[in-house]
């Protein structure tokens, strides 16, 4: 967490065997790899006008980190002393692996541009001691944490979004139904290339069996995720939002799915949900676009239009 370092990408182990010891040790270095300068050609470079920084928040039974983007002032680069600042949650994709310096370019740019507060919330990622509803209480609390302390923030609690990525999408997912049951009102949630189902179903789409192993071998990495995901006898349309038994009075959702995803079927299925509970629900594809495009602009041409869409979505819904 320290800062951007040099390293070393990993081989892809066999994620069909890989033992627990195995899982950890290619999950930070992995993760020293998404966070090197190495890896910024990839990644892009955050932008000049946002300062980032780390921070720990506390919560119950735990201190987490949390990646903190700041709209920078306009002299010397110095950190705006502005409050009142809308507030975007955002979860990193991954799942078993990941880190929020990875998604600094699209951060940093939101930080600036709409202005905001972003914050990357650091969740646990899902291993054999650690399930995927550790990762989405991980999301939800940072969120209560900051809403709660908006004045020490320099947030605005009325004008709050949620965000996230892949597996990250699926938390804030599930973070916006917590927020509707708590009675925490939200402007906006933003779900790119959402995970939805972790559920046996969540294989049975045609996207799925068209894209399991091009461009990317998904079908490996999500079946570990899925054996991670949910303990043993727990049942997995708990942490599925599509299965969510109501999807009304959510906030409005942008659903940006890359076309050419195993998962792209995800998020398609959800916004149909969305739509037919009542819930605003846009939904944009990206022709020929790949699974966590918007985590590679010096890869991916489509992920500057994405990022340009997710900045005017919110700052629509975030205006006073």
């Amino acid at each position: 967490m320290s800062g951007i370092t040099t390293a070393n990408r990993p081989p892809e182990p066999d994620f069909s065997v890989i033992t627990a010891g195995e899982l950890i040790a290619y999950r930070e270095a992995e993760n020293r790899f998404r966070a090197s300068s190495a890896m910024r050609a990839v990644t892009g470079e955050p932008d000049p006008g946002a300062a980032i920084d780390w921070q720990e928040v506390a919560l119950p039974g735990r201190d987490l980190p949390v990646r903190v983007y700041r709209p920078a002032s306009a002299a010397g680069g110095e950190t705006a002393a502005s409050t009142g600042l809308p507030l975007v949650v955002h979860v990193h994709g991954g799942g078993f692996v990941g880190t929020a310096v990875q998604c600094d370019w699209a951060n940093s740019r939101l930080a600036a541009g709409l202005p905001a507060l972003v914050v990357s919330v650091e969740h646990r990622l899902v291993a054999p001691d650690s399930p995927l509803g550790n990762a989405a209480d991980d999301g939800w609390d940072v969120l209560r944490h900051v809403v709660h302390r908006a004045d020490q923030w320099g947030v605005d609690p009325a004008r709050t979004a949620v965000f996230g990525e892949s597996c990250g999408a699926l938390i804030s997912a599930l973070t916006a139904l917590r927020a509707r049951e708590a009675g925490l009102e939200l402007r906006a949630q933003v779900l790119v290339n959402p995970a939805t189902d972790v559920t046996e179903t969540m294989y049975d789409y045609p996207s799925m069996a068209e894209y399991a192993y091009s461009p990317t071998r998904a079908l490996p990495q999500l079946r570990l995720i899925q054996r991670l995901a949910v303990p043993p006898g727990a049942d997995a349309r708990a942490w599925s939002p599509l299965y969510a038994d109501d999807l009304s009075a959510l906030a409005p959702a942008l659903v940006v799915v890359p076309t050419h995803d195993a998962l792209a079927d995800h998020g398609r299925r959800y916004a149909e949900r969305l739509r037919a509970a009542g819930t605003p629900v846009r939904l944009s594809e990206y022709p020929g676009a790949k699974h966590a495009f918007l985590a590679m602009p010096g890869l991916e041409p489509q992920a500057e239009a994405a990022r340009a869409e997710i900045l005017a979505f919110l700052r629509a819904a975030l205006a006073k």
